[in-house]
């Protein structure tokens, strides 16, 4: 557990000078980042969820889902925040192993978002959402060591 904090937090990379690690160090102690990690990913669960459920409202319901179900998976990606501070998890979002990943999802987001309020079309906004949460997941497996190429082996024996 101590080895996951560090990695989290930063303090097991090199020494990179004062200014670097007044930016890079979380003033929250562990303790409250974990609780503000899961506040933030349990609204955006919660979010997502209350997104589903209005998609069903007659006139606005499409628009009511694509916000609702956007922001959840906003909050959620916002969740990792807390972990590893805003900086960090900036700088890691858009790190090679995670680049299309990052991309697919923030496109999707706003593509989501673009098939409620202008395109007005519910099939859109249903698929983008699943891609969004596909692109989430593909981009949260990216921190898990060997989680990708599991995912992969997994869905290459199922499809043979």
């Amino acid at each position: 557990m101590d080895k996951l904090k560090k990695v989290l937090s930063g303090q097991d990379s090199e020494d990179r000078g004062g200014l670097a690690e007044v930016v890079d160090t979380p003033s929250l102690s562990w303790a409250t980042r974990i609780k503000g990690f899961i506040a933030c990913f349990a609204i955006g669960i919660l979010f997502s969820v209350l997104g589903t459920f209005l998609l069903w409202v007659p006139s606005k319901g499409l628009t009511l889902f694509a916000v609702f179900y956007t922001f959840g998976n906003i909050a959620s990606l916002g969740s990792t925040l807390f972990l590893m501070g805003p900086m960090k998890q900036l700088k890691r979002m858009f790190e090679m192993t995670r680049l299309i990943a990052t991309i697919v999802m923030l496109l999707c987001l706003v593509l989501t978002l673009c098939s409620a309020f202008w395109w007005k079309n519910k099939g859109l906004a249903v698929i983008f959402c699943i891609l969004q949460s596909l692109a989430l997941t593909w981009y949260s497996l990216s921190y898990i060591p060997f989680a990708r190429d599991a995912v992969k082996k997994c869905f290459a024996v199922c499809l043979a």
